[in-house]
């Protein structure tokens, strides 16, 4: 088939690649170039990197809807778009008469909106997943074609779900173009009554609540890891905690080290959680235990989390 892609973030990667070995990839729309790092030089996207790597033609337009660039990239003969994590809303203009579908990382209705993979975590949902829809007017409402499924592991950060859904990617998107080729594609109306929002997140939810449960702070310890990371204050400096993993039970005033050898900190409840990997200001992350052996932090000691702004 030939393909047109869209997208910008690393979540698109593993289908791209894919996409381009397994089909002809006729253009790659990204993000335009943006400066990052302490030089600020002009980095392409992850999406645009891959693309010129393997010699894919790349536009970068800064508004993929002007009427110069969508004549251009409706002029392309194409059987299917694909578009992942691109960054830009497609209008209906660009759209019409076209069979586009979007990879999102969630079972949709469940989690419409810019941070699914955190929002699941953050909830404690047992199962998540990937959806391919069709593009619809409305953010994340489209049909849905086709669905991959995860059971959660209590152990994973956003970090680490974000790469496992999305080496799910590639084998769902192929399925469902194979099924639009074959004539076989059939959409599924999302049920409304199902909808769940996951709204952007800033550094102003970089928070955690030692009064609420080990599992409470321990869903949200893992679902703002790595970005934008829970923070803490802690022997006079900032630290981020990581990881961390329920204790079934702690005593001490929440927030405070119930045992500093293995970092079980006491939360609400009477429950605990211990500290796996943190990382202080100025510093790689790191495991607690290499963290408190050269700290030797003290019995009572305690974190002071954020509260919620």
């Amino acid at each position: 088939m030939r393909i047109v892609f869209f997208g910008s973030g690393a979540f698109g990667l593993p289908t791209l690649e894919r996409l381009a070995d397994a089909h002809e990839v006729a253009l790659v729309i990204s993000q335009p170039d943006r400066p990052a790092g302490r030089g600020r030089a002009s980095t392409p996207t992850p999406i645009s990197a891959l693309a010129r790597e393997r010699g894919l033609p790349v536009l970068t337009p800064p508004n993929v809807n002007q009427p110069v660039v969508l004549e251009t990239i409706r002029a392309i003969d194409a059987d299917a778009w694909v578009v992942i994590a691109f960054g830009q809303k497609l209008s209906q203009g660009l759209l019409a008469d076209r069979f586009a579908i979007n990879l999102h990382a969630s079972l949709l209705p469940r989690w419409r909106g810019a941070a699914p993979i955190n929002h699941a975590i953050l909830a404690g949902d047992r199962e998540t997943g990937n959806s391919v829809i069709t593009l619809a007017e409305r953010m994340d409402a489209g049909l849905v074609l086709g669905q991959s499924r995860r059971p959660m592991d209590a152990a994973w950060t956003t970090g680490d779900l974000h790469d496992l859904l999305a080496a799910d990617g590639p084998d769902l998107v192929l399925r469902v173009l194979a099924d639009h080729e074959a004539g076989r594609v059939d959409g599924v109306v999302q049920d409304e009554s199902l909808v769940t929002l996951a709204g952007k997140l800033s550094r102003a939810d970089a928070w955690v609540d030692f009064t609420d449960t080990a599992e409470e702070c321990r869903r949200r310890i893992h679902g703002l890891s790595p970005w934008p990371g829970v923070t803490v204050g802690f022997a006079g400096q900032e630290m981020k905690l990581l990881r961390a993993a329920v204790e079934a039970s702690a005593t001490g005033e929440p927030g405070t080290l119930a045992d500093p050898d293995p970092g079980v900190v006491a939360c609400g409840g009477g429950t605990g959680l211990r500290l796996v990997e943190v990382q202080p200001a100025g510093r790689r992350p790191m495991a607690w235990e290499d963290y408190a052996r050269g700290r030797r932090p003290e019995r009572g000691a305690a974190l002071q989390g954020r509260t919620p702004c």
